[in-house]
């Protein structure tokens, strides 16, 4: 489909921080594909294949993880950019590097990061993903960070709006290289946002299923959840129920991103350029008014049912504890933290505290486990509770 008029324009682009000069060619690749080949490389991207999605340190293999989650995301991304003609690489960037600043045990790691961050500035994900990939991952000789696209770093920063408060990770971003936070982003960036809304609504059902959290009746109290059940039971009435719930969880993300298209075709038919997205007073890539009701009704079905089950939230404090922990025992002693870690740490407040956090919340489920069980003797049991 041609580029439409409000795509980004990776020629176009307003640059990196850092001024490269490489010598030879590395293959004829877009500005916005190079950012995407560098997320993909990244060593905090691969850490996402351990990090929680909804289960913690799930034992099951076929549970989602940040990784299975962002490449999902990513696939929903590029069917609507491709759809809108809006620059897919840049929309699959933006989707595959949406969750990297995501710490061990997901909303439960974050919760008890920011607690523990309190005197010193706070902890966010959305702004440590930022700091993760313009700062902390940097596998270059002349600069720190993947030193990113303006309009990667931007779409990441404000994929759900404009910024009105922006925590010191992302100021600190924003004073080196602005990102004009008060204004909305591209509809790459919007097209991410909403790709992710569908992904994780619809694989959550999944995973949910999978594991017994939730049921099928009680899904069918959704009326609008029900019609898509029912049509899926007169095209397939002699297939076998697990393939039928798939089958459900594909109608349902049919249904999401065909109601996209439609409404922000409807949205952006006066839209002539990039800058006009920008300047827009509000969401331009998104749910119709009725979709966006019936997905806020699954939202608060899914935190009814399944994100605060009980066995989740019994989980969610023993994970909540490994964090805590953590951050207690590398603030009194510095010295357990790795070599290249302690030879880096500041001196002074808050800048230390915030160098223990950029450590810990890099870390894998896993090895989070692994450095409380090596650091205190035993680490709390139930940490999976699939």
């Amino acid at each position: 489909m041609p580029r439409a008029p409000f795509a980004s324009d990776p020629a176009a682009s307003r640059g990196r921080e850092f001024t490269e000069e490489r010598e030879g060619a590395r293959g004829p690749r877009s500005e916005f594909q190079r950012d995407r080949d560098r997320i993909v490389h990244s060593i905090a991207f691969r850490r996402l294949r351990s990090k929680t999605q909804v289960f913690v340190a799930p034992d099951g293999d076929h549970y989602r993880t940040r990784l299975t989650h962002s490449l999902e995301v990513a696939q929903i991304g590029r069917v609507l950019a491709r759809e809108l003609g809006l620059d897919e690489d840049l929309t699959e960037a933006l989707c595959l590097g949406h969750d990297i600043g995501h710490p061990p045990f997901g909303h439960a790691g974050e919760e008890a990061l920011e607690q523990a961050m309190a005197d010193a500035g706070g902890y966010d994900h959305n702004a440590h993903g930022l700091r993760t990939l313009a700062r902390l991952e940097s596998p270059y000789c002349d600069h720190d960070g993947l030193n990113l696209t303006w309009e990667t770093l931007e779409g990441l920063a404000k994929h759900n709006g404009p910024v009105v408060a922006p925590n010191w990770a992302l100021t600190e971003i924003d004073s080196a290289f602005p990102l004009d936070l008060s204004s909305w982003p591209s509809l790459e960036a919007q097209v991410a946002a909403i790709s992710d809304d569908i992904a994780y609504d619809n694989h959550d059902i999944d995973d949910g299923l999978r594991a017994g959290f939730l049921d099928l009746d009680d899904l069918l109290a959704l009326d609008w959840l029900a019609d898509q059940w029912r049509s899926v039971e007169r095209r397939f009435p002699h297939a076998p129920r697990d393939r039928q719930l798939r089958e459900l969880v594909r109608s349902q993300i049919g249904l999401m991103v065909n109601d996209v298209l439609t409404h922000t075709r409807e949205q952006v038919k006066d839209i002539a350029s990039v800058a006009e997205v920008r300047g827009a007073d509000r969401q331009l890539a998104g749910f119709s008014p009725t979709m966006k009701a019936q997905e806020r009704e699954l939202k608060r079905f899914m935190y009814d049912r399944l994100y605060y089950h009980d066995e989740q939230i019994a989980t969610a404090e023993r994970a909540r504890d490994v964090i805590a922990r953590l951050f207690v025992a590398y603030r009194q002693d510095p010295t357990k933290l790795p070599d290249e870690w302690l030879s880096t740490q500041p001196e002074d407040e808050p800048r230390r505290s915030r160098h223990i956090a950029d450590f810990i919340a890099g870390m894998t489920d896993r090895y989070a486990i692994d450095q409380c069980r090596r650091i205190y003797g035993r680490a709390p049991e139930g940490l999976s509770n699939v």
